[in-house]
């Protein structure tokens, strides 16, 4: 089979179709991973190196600051919506358009066209942002090979409509357990039924109020859901156990062990057997204040606004470099079955980017 390639002497609209066209769900993202280095390897002015399917390129000019311009290369599951499309209204469709195969063809036209930056750059490409934590790629490249990341400033390619969001909020999933007893259908009441046990739970979750704390002048909206209901064991048993996933997304104030404290004290009384952490990401606190910040913002013009999923600003954050999340994507078209990208966002961010750094 022939190894797909990477133009990048196209525009950034077109690259991106080329991305999308190159499947790469969460766990599969080798072929586009090989494109990619394939591709910055015949830039003479780049670093190039590789762990797993993690991807990294950088100038070495002895600037006096390094920024990092990140991007995750995998995309959710494919639903029906590839190859891409573009349509006359100049809406590129497809998996992976708008979270965020569009980002990455920014940050390859920069890598390609940008030889001599007025900073140092350095250029992530990372896999399995879109599942759990332990398997994200840039968690691992920070475990093993943390220099690579190093820099005084960080710029995530996500979903943010062309305008610059501020830090992240916290993501944790945790599974709640809702005992029964077994028993045969005919004779329900000589068992408990675990499913009708989760409604304490479930009228829990649909009353809840979320908290929207400003911080930085930045408004923030938490959430908390059940994003997963299992049980039952066939047509005619009462089922012995229920398990509800809840996903609480939580502002970048509270610190993951105040996070699970509040979700304990939610279903307190809700008769939960067992309360298992399935997965669990700090958010981020905006950092608009620090001077690359500013002057970022400065850069690409509009006002700032907070990022309400959980990015990868939150690792650059935990390694000491302030980090924004600047993309063409519009991140209320992510993960959706009719995904798209304006392929105008595209060019005005590689221009802005482009601007600001040369």
């Amino acid at each position: 089979m022939e190894r797909p390639a990477l133009d990048l002497g196209l525009d950034a609209a077109a690259l991106t179709a080329q991305l999308v066209d190159i499947p790469s769900v969460s766990g599969s993202e080798q072929p586009l991973a090989d494109a990619v280095e394939e591709a910055l390897r015949t830039l003479p002015h780049l670093r190039v190196d590789r762990h797993g399917n993690n991807v990294v390129a950088r100038t070495a000019l002895g600037r006096a600051e390094r920024v990092v311009l990140a991007g995750h290369i995998d995309t959710v599951p494919v639903a029906g919506n590839l190859p891409s499309r573009l349509d006359e209204d100049g809406q590129l469709w497809g998996c992976g358009t708008c979270d965020m195969k569009s980002g990455v063809a920014v940050q390859l036209r920069i890598a390609a066209t940008v030889p001599v930056p007025n900073r140092d750059l350095t250029f992530v490409f990372y896999d399995n942002e879109e599942v759990e934590a332990e398997r994200n790629g840039l968690r691992h490249l920070a475990a093993e090979h943390p220099g690579w990341l190093a820099g005084d400033f960080a710029v995530l390619l996500e979903p943010s409509g062309g305008q610059v969001e501020g830090g992240c909020q916290g993501t944790l999933r945790v599974l709640l357990r809702l005992p029964g007893q077994r028993a045969h259908s005919a004779r329900g009441w000589l068992g408990e039924n675990a499913i009708h046990a989760a409604a304490p739970v479930l009228r829990r979750l649909a009353e809840y109020e979320p908290r929207r704390p400003v911080i930085d002048g930045l408004e923030y909206h938490e959430g908390l859901n059940a994003v997963r209901i299992e049980g039952g064991v066939a047509g005619n048993v009462i089922p012995d156990e229920c398990v509800v996933t809840v996903n609480y997304r939580y502002a970048p104030d509270r610190g993951e062990e105040e996070a699970l404290a509040h979700v304990r004290e939610v279903f307190a009384d809700c008769a939960v057997a067992e309360f298992t952490v399935d997965d669990h990401s700090p958010g981020a606190l905006p950092g608009l204040s620090h001077p690359a910040a500013r002057a970022f913002i400065e850069a690409v013009g509009g006002e700032a606004r907070p990022k309400f999923g959980w990015t990868d600003v939150s690792r650059f954050s935990a390694l000491g470099v302030p980090a924004v999340n600047y993309g063409p994507g519009e991140p209320n078209l992510a993960h959706k079955r009719d995904e798209r990208v304006d392929t105008a966002k595209i060019a005005h961010c590689e221009e802005r980017l482009r601007n600001w750094l040369s």
